[in-house]
């Protein structure tokens, strides 16, 4: 196949028409050298955002396929993939108590203040417990998408954390924040030529050895505590060293070419996410990743909408009628982009021609329900990668404060890690599954 050929075009021009270059079969001329896999891989895909939804607009009130129940005002702009969404109600992140903080245990499900004398304590995330398996071959183990928001985030709901992802020690990954920012790391830039990679390998381990210390000695002579923030400290040592390994790995195989301009920098709200979004269908098209987290702005969303309250005084939206207009503004708004992105994801063509939504497993959720409720947390699930989930209904689990983490640990399996728990799980959610 001969190379693509893009004319250069606006940013907005290629969110418009993204989805017919990404339809090209398997983009082939993005691809890297390396042989595609003998059978497409799965994906997952773990979106989510902070503060919930309206609880009046957006929650349907009963059990059943969507073609005899309808859709809620707030889920109707998925009225074209109902076939192809499920929704799941009676889920509760057990680990979460701070209603302004629950992100940061939403992929991990932990009690992040009650571990015994420790002020914080994290756990791996379940996107990192799928990139060690679904990940080993690909250039990226996982691509963890955070978002930069106006006010660094204390408005948004999310909490503590860099992004929805802990590493296998609790620690906080950081996401890349700006379009940009992945477009340098997605695609070939002038930088990318092997030589100045290795250069900079190089660099960075110099630096690692000085600042690395004979902890074995000193092990001996220190206190509880201060042995167990040593340990700390060398497991983060030991991660950047694997990083660097990996990097040192791929040095040697190009990156693809960009299919378009590198964005402005200062792209943020509805835009920014569409042109996220459509990198990470690129990345997953040329294999570079097969897992990836995406904390979803939430306040340069409202003001990219032109509304003008934070997301953290329109979650106490109550009785007052203009906060309660703008919340349901925002929850269209969200499953707006959230169709269009499934579109594209439909659009595009896997490695044998066939629709990479098929070998996709996309959730989208958030910490909260509705305004600072912990409890019953909305799940959306869409995509093919799942064999046994059958979609267009919304299931209503028996049980009431069933663990997010059996979710969690559904999609894990369904996607073929090989886990038997997760978190606080305590077993599947069979009602998700195929009898």
């Amino acid at each position: 196949m001969a190379d693509l050929q893009i004319n250069p075009v606006t940013r907005r021009n290629f969110l418009r028409a993204g989805g017919a270059v990404l339809a090209l079969p398997g983009l082939e001329s993005f691809a890297s050298p390396a042989a595609a896999p003998a059978t497409p891989p799965t994906r997952m895909i773990f979106l989510g955002g902070g503060f919930g939804f309206t609880k009046d607009s957006f929650y349907p009130t009963k059990a059943g396929a969507f073609s005899e129940i309808g859709l809620t005002e707030g889920l109707a702009p998925l009225a074209r993939h109902q076939q192809d969404i499920t929704m799941v109600t009676n889920l509760t992140n057990l680990g979460a108590t701070d209603p302004h903080g629950g992100s940061c245990s939403y992929l991990t499900g932990a009690n992040v203040a009650g571990t015994p004398g420790k002020r914080f304590h994290n756990s791996i995330s379940c996107d990192q417990l799928a990139a060690r398996q679904l990940g080993a071959d690909t250039r990226f183990p996982s691509l963890v998408l955070s978002a930069k928001e106006p006010d660094g985030g204390q408005n948004s709901g999310h909490g503590p954390g860099l992004s929805l992802s802990w590493d296998d020690g609790g620690n906080p990954i950081p996401g890349i924040e700006r379009p940009l920012d992945l477009y340098r790391t997605l695609f070939a830039t002038p930088e990318d030529n092997p030589a100045a990679i290795h250069e900079r390998l190089k660099n960075k381990q110099s630096i690692l050895d000085i600042v690395q210390l004979d902890g074995s000695s000193l092990n001996r002579r220190l206190g509880k505590a201060d042995r167990e923030k040593l340990d700390e400290y060398f497991t983060g040592i030991r991660q950047v060293e694997r990083g660097l390994e990996r990097q040192a790995r791929w040095a040697d195989t190009p990156k693809p070419a960009a299919p378009f301009d590198a964005p402005a920098e200062g792209l943020t709200g509805e835009e920014a996410i569409g042109l996220m979004e459509n990198m990470i269908i690129i990345a997953l098209q040329t294999d570079a990743t097969r897992v990836v987290s995406y904390r979803l702005p939430v306040c340069s969303l409202l003001e990219s909408m032109g509304v003008s309250l934070k997301a953290h005084s329109l979650s106490h939206y109550g009785f007052s009628q203009p906060r309660v207009e703008a919340s349901r503004q925002r929850d269209q708004k969200c499953m707006e982009l959230f169709a269009a992105f499934l579109d594209r994801l439909k659009e595009a063509r896997d490695f044998d021609g066939q629709p990479l939504f098929d070998r996709c497993i996309v959730s989208y959720g958030t910490n909260l329900r509705s305004g600072h409720e912990l409890k019953n947390l909305p799940a959306i699930l869409s995509g093919g990668g799942a064999p046994d989930i059958r979609h267009g209904r919304h299931v209503v689990l028996p049980e009431q404060d069933t663990p997010l983490a059996n979710y969690w640990l559904t999609l894990l399996k369904q996607a073929g890690v090989t886990a038997d728990s997760f978190s606080h799980s305590t077993g599947l959610v069979p009602e998700l599954l195929n009898s």
